[in-house]
């Protein structure tokens, strides 16, 4: 559950996020052309990916790329409070802070891998650096562009001359690197969004009858079906770990009609949202 959220903003682009979360929660990283460094400030938390999960403690902190993400993190001590601070790499706002002449860490390196996260331990610098970073949590009048170009300068310039600055640059070169997506990450950067089948066939660069085909193999089901199951199944995670409006919970999970959604909802679920909501409250 999310007990309080900030941003900052950098370009229209989220570029710095501090989330305190109760237990339960989870969060499923979609498919982006960005990187996410996620600094645990209080508690500890799980990262699981490919049937495999790091531990990010205290101070510890973790760095994603999302090109190839659809990953997951959770508590991973149900009796305490999580603060967490999030820097997100844009590869477009990157091009244009720093034109043509990118850093070493966002180039292709000696190293040759599709790793796509990296835990970086306890630095003395970069825990000065998200101090410094709550200042302006604190003090948002006092913030302004050229401030926060400074402060994504600064943290790419730290992660250089990190222990893990290897495996740093390799998970941030990908984000120059053409991406080639397979059909299921078309399909898993989609779920939550208010498209519908002929869009994604778009995405996939397939006919609708194509897609309709390929996606039965894989899924097993329709596009149609799969896809609603899935939009319910996050609300309904959604509705028990955070305070949202069920309108808000709606419109993320890729409904654009209320009526539509309690409607599908009550059909899955035998309940409506908000007795959902109440129901399972009571019970924990």
């Amino acid at each position: 559950m999310i007990i309080e959220y900030k941003k900052i903003e950098l370009f229209g682009k989220i570029f710095i996020q501090k989330i305190d979360l109760k237990p339960p929660f989870e969060y499923t990283f979609p498919v982006s052309e960005q990187a996410c460094f996620l600094y645990m400030l209080k508690g500890e938390m799980q990262y699981q990916f490919e049937g495999d999960q790091i531990h990010i403690p205290t101070n510890y902190s973790l760095l994603l790329n999302c090109i190839n993400s659809g990953q997951q993190i959770r508590e991973s001590n149900a009796n305490n409070n999580n603060e967490t601070v999030i820097v997100t790499f844009h590869p477009d706002i990157l091009k244009k802070i720093y034109e043509k002449d990118l850093p070493l860490l966002f180039q292709p390196g000696r190293k040759v891998t599709n790793q796509s996260v990296g835990k970086i331990n306890n630095d003395f610098l970069i825990q000065k650096y998200i101090e410094g970073l709550l200042f302006y949590f604190e003090n948002p009048s006092l913030v302004n562009d050229e401030i926060l170009i400074l402060k994504l300068k600064e943290i790419i310039l730290l992660l250089s001359q990190t222990r893990e600055a290897e495996t740093i640059q390799v998970i941030l070169s990908q984000l120059f690197s053409p991406a080639v997506y397979t059909f299921k990450q078309i399909i898993e950067a989609h779920l939550f969004s208010q498209i519908g089948v002929e869009e994604l066939a778009e995405k996939a660069n397939l006919s609708v009858s194509s897609f309709k085909r390929e996606f039965r193999k894989l899924y097993n089901d329709s596009p149609a079906n799969y896809l609603k199951s899935k939009r319910l199944e996050r609300a309904a995670e959604l509705l028990l770990i955070s305070d949202q409006r069920i309108t808000d919970i709606a419109f993320d999970c890729g409904f654009n009609d209320l009526a539509n959604f309690t409607r599908s909802f009550h059909d899955k679920y035998g309940v409506t949202p908000t007795n959902y909501r109440v129901k399972r409250s009571n019970k924990q």
